[in-house]
């Protein structure tokens, strides 16, 4: 069996599979390295993508969790533009930050929580339902703002705050330690976890994991809480980087999160969403975005890159869940089950 499922597929085509993104990535820098070298591979430059990319990749991790079960949050966008000024709302108003950062992250995963009972137990789905209530983080976004930008007064915001944004670990942005904690809690919580395992059995076959006594509907609460928490914790972040409060900031984070979520599921563990996948792939992206934009590349070449790149990730994801299936079916000897890729994109 393992001879036939060798002929099916060969080791070269697992291996581009595995690492085709990774080694992608590495080549971007190349190339930008070469065509900028006083200005590509530098620290400065490195520095200043680790930054400027860590929100994107703590919101792309977290859309990465539902995405495991087979379900959509697209509420995120709009989850992290109201944290960000609810969390500015409340320090201007007088809470201490860390109160203030504690609050608006306990909220980010009790509304996770409410979507989840919301497409489990109301049985709407992932799309439509996480499109609706982003609406009305929205328009909470919109009251609580009346529309305006929040701006700190004179005296600013608390340097202990601003500074989970504006400080160096070991001599980078401590941004991106963020985001190397949450890739190694979520790597350990899905490939080591009973619970991440349930995760994927879920998302691979709801039918497979009723008849085993999995029960799907708490796991799909659990994923979206996860997605909430995070959202919750990237606001704060985007608050003590952006310091002013600004209603339509999150909007802008909702298609980049989904490339990295969808396309990150093409590479580490071709086939199923993933944490290392997805970081890899906000790095494809991110030094992909930097390079062009220093060669002087127009502003709309961004929302042509992102849209590009996301259709690019839903084709190879379908197609590498497919692979993955049949692949499986060949080492088990019978035909696959249903697709692995996110059951509300088929």
């Amino acid at each position: 069996m393992t001879a036939n499922r060798s002929r099916r597929w060969p080791r070269g085509h697992h291996l581009i599979g595995t690492y085709g993104l990774p080694a992608l990535a590495a080549l971007l820098f190349l190339v930008f390295s070469v065509v900028l070298p006083d200005t590509f591979p530098t620290l400065d430059n490195i520095s200043s993508i680790l930054s400027n990319q860590s929100i994107p990749a703590l919101l792309a991790l977290g859309a990465t969790i539902p995405v495991v079960t087979g379900k959509f949050d697209l509420s995120i966008g709009y989850g992290l533009g109201l944290a960000h000024v609810l969390t500015l709302q409340l320090i201007v108003g007088g809470w201490p930050w860390p109160l203030a950062c504690l609050a608006v992250i306990t909220g980010g995963a009790a509304f996770g929580v409410l979507n989840g009972l919301v497409v489990e137990y109301g049985r709407i789905d992932s799309f439509i339902a996480t499109l609706g209530t982003g609406s009305i983080l929205y328009a909470f976004t919109g009251w609580i703002t009346g529309g305006a930008r929040i701006v700190p007064g004179p005296g600013g915001l608390p340097a202990g705050f601003t500074d989970l944004y504006d400080s160096k670990f070991l001599g980078l942005p401590v941004s991106a330690s963020y985001v190397v904690v949450l890739t190694a809690a979520l790597w350990l919580l899905l490939e080591r976890l009973p619970l991440g395992r349930y995760m994927y059995v879920i998302g691979s076959n709801t039918r497979a994991a009723e008849l085993v006594g999995i029960p799907i509907r708490r796991y799909g609460v659990y994923a979206f809480a996860g997605s909430g928490l995070v959202v919750g914790c990237a606001g704060v972040l985007l608050a003590a980087q952006q310091q002013i409060g600004n209603p339509s900031v999150g909007i802008d984070y909702l298609l980049p999160a989904f490339v990295g979520a969808l396309l990150g599921s093409t590479a580490i563990r071709p086939g199923r969403a993933n944490a290392l996948g997805t970081v890899v792939a906000v790095a494809v992206l991110a030094i992909g975005l930097a390079g062009i934009g220093q060669l002087g590349a127009d502003f709309w070449t961004v929302p042509l890159f992102n849209g590009a790149a996301l259709l690019v990730a839903v084709g190879l994801a379908g197609y590498s869940a497919r692979r993955r299936l049949r692949a499986d079916a060949a080492g088990n000897g019978h035909a696959p089950a249903d697709a692995a890729a996110p059951r509300d994109a088929r």
